[in-house]
């Protein structure tokens, strides 16, 4: 079972891990693997690739823990930075990409091939968008919302983080969704 957020030492698991304890990584994947599933998925929009995303971050956590660094953030900011930018990775790296060079491959694409084109391109779509419109929040929106839901922090952390009142951060994101929600439509 899962331990708070907020009691869970991941900077001292990432420590164990940089020296091979095997335990620590599964304590952090029963810690965190539930979220991270989520915000893989809300990337790349496929189970099983959200899955693979994660199994190969979890790969990364390990093989790079050493190089974690706290005087530069917090390990857990880390841990769903490298998940972020594995799902990332794998809609660059073409893994969902199919390329039609005549009428005959089109046509013998079922419709879940084709769904998935669409899909691959709406959201590389949204995503040069949703940067578009980040850019265009204040730096105290933009960075609430960018460690909510790219660094998967809580409130309380982001207001620790940016040293603000809660009751600010929360009106910060909540303001930032709605312009978000305007830009993007």
């Amino acid at each position: 079972m899962p331990i708070a957020s907020d009691q869970f030492d991941y900077e001292a698991a990432l420590r164990a891990c940089a020296r091979g304890d095997r335990q620590a990584l599964r304590n952090l994947y029963d810690q965190e693997a539930p979220r991270l599933l989520g915000v893989a998925l809300r990337i790349v929009r496929d189970r099983q690739a959200a899955e693979d995303v994660v199994h190969d971050a979890f790969v990364s956590i390990w093989t790079k823990a050493g190089t974690f660094d706290a005087a530069r953030g917090a390990g857990r900011g880390w841990i769903y930075t490298i998940v972020r930018y594995q799902a990332l990775d794998a809609i660059r790296s073409g893994s969902r990409e199919v390329l039609v060079d005549d009428e005959e491959t089109l046509e013998a694409l079922d419709a879940d091939g084709a769904a998935s084109i669409a899909d691959a391109f709406e959201l590389r779509q949204d995503l040069g968008r949703l940067e578009h419109c980040l850019t265009q929040l204040d730096a105290a929106k933009r960075n609430s919302i960018l460690y909510a839901y790219v660094d998967g922090c809580s409130h309380s952390e982001i207001a620790e983080r940016l040293k603000s009142p809660l009751g600010t951060v929360k009106a910060w994101i909540k303001r930032g969704l709605s312009a978000l929600r305007e830009c993007m439509v």
